[in-house]
């Protein structure tokens, strides 16, 4: 009987010594568990431990283009246009004749104004002749002073029709000039909007063509008083430091999306403020030898402001936003939980954001497995570019 009694507890013993050792296996393991790991059920998530570094501040501002020097060609005269001396959208010279004029009436009045001024010259040979014989003959009262004096006065009023002849021959010959329509500045020329047989008026309102000069040329930027009050601020406070010279390099960002291969830089900035917008109108310019850059289009420039001795560079994968449009990263804190942080990211270099607000060096930002975890949640950190961790017991278990 006593016999049977030990069978029927043998089993229950051996089924308690079996609880007994699972539990001490799983204690050794919980206290072999590695350092940076929230728990063994714990997910894994790769981090990145962030550190401070300098990087170059530089703001990307919207802009158009604009020519460095434009002439709107308008008649001076007025005529039927007898030729068109240009290809529409080609190069022009300064000083190249556009357009010519019919100058028929306009050499006729040239030559009318020529002839006038030689009779008047030669009124004025008659007349000084005769003052300087008055003038001899008045001293000995050969002629009365009164004749003397007429004498004198048709010299006087001879010296003025030759000076009014010669100016009408120079209003003649510059009419005449104006029939021939010329470039004033070197450039590309656009369609033009009169053809051959056309009349047009002296300073008429409508253009006749105009003439752009591209290389180099400029890009008007706009960048709000708010944000160029906060960069002096930084930069008086030591937070941003002025990149070496006086200079500003500006790097433009074509619309689709590739960089120009040229750096400008800036020329000058506005002295006043937008009322209606509350911007300040900043002006770069940039080399354009091959015409790649139009006026009209707009741009994207990279200013590059000063630089920023403290800054933190986070993996675009780790930045998300709130829906507030707030940017936020998850933080794996020193108890192995995960913290949501609320960041300033205004600017991106390459696949990284710059962080000026939210995290410090040291802190460890997760990268890999956002959608596993959750704030206040254990995880199981492991540094970007190690070894799995799921990985270490089987690279252990093989090397015993």
């Amino acid at each position: 009987m006593q016999t049977h009694r030990t069978l029927m507890f043998k089993p229950l013993g051996l089924a308690l010594a079996g609880m007994f050792l699972l539990s001490a296996c799983s204690g050794n393991e919980q206290q072999n568990a590695a350092p940076g790991a929230g728990g063994p059920g714990a997910p894994v998530v790769t981090v990145v431990t962030v550190a401070s570094e300098a990087v170059a501040v530089a703001t990307e501002l919207p802009g158009r283009t604009s020519p460095y020097l434009i002439a709107e060609l308008r008649p001076q005269v007025t005529g039927i246009v007898k030729q068109r001396l240009f290809r529409e959208g080609g190069e022009v010279k300064a000083g190249q004749v556009l357009y010519q004029i019919d100058p028929a009436t306009y050499q006729a009045a040239y030559d009318s104004a020529r002839a006038n001024k030689a009779r008047a010259e030669a009124n004025l040979y008659a007349a000084r002749l005769k003052a300087g014989r008055y003038a001899e003959l008045v001293k000995i009262e050969a002629v009365s002073k009164q004749a003397n004096d007429e004498a004198d006065a048709a010299l006087k009023q001879a010296l003025a029709d030759v000076g009014a002849a010669k100016a009408a021959l120079d209003k003649a010959h510059i009419d005449l000039a104006f029939t021939r329509v010329a470039s004033p500045i070197a450039g590309r020329i656009s369609r033009s909007a009169v053809t051959p047989g056309a009349l047009v008026t002296a300073n008429q309102a409508a253009t006749l063509a105009t003439v752009q000069q591209l290389d180099p040329i400029y890009v008007d930027l706009t960048q709000s008083s708010t944000e160029l009050l906060r960069m002096k601020r930084d930069v008086e406070s030591g937070k941003l430091q002025r990149s070496s010279g006086n200079t500003v390099p500006v790097q433009l960002v074509l619309e689709d999306g590739s960089v120009y291969g040229a750096e400008g830089k800036l020329a000058f900035s506005e002295v006043t403020v937008d009322e209606g917008t509350g911007s300040v109108t900043l002006r770069a310019i940039f080399p354009n030898p091959a015409g790649e850059l139009l006026p009209g289009m707009y741009v994207r420039a990279r200013l590059t402001q000063g630089v920023n001795r403290d800054a933190i560079l986070v993996p675009h994968a780790a930045v998300s936003r709130t829906p507030r449009g707030e940017a936020q990263v998850m933080v794996v804190n020193a108890e192995n939980k995960v913290e949501p942080r609320t960041v300033k990211a205004e600017q991106s270099i390459s696949d990284k954001w710059v962080v000026t607000e939210g995290l410090a060096a040291g802190d460890r930002v997760i990268v890999e497995g956002l959608q596993k975890v959750k704030p206040g949640a254990p995880v199981q950190a492991q540094e970007a570019g190690s070894a799995p961790a799921a990985q270490a017991p089987a690279a252990a278990a093989a090397k015993r």
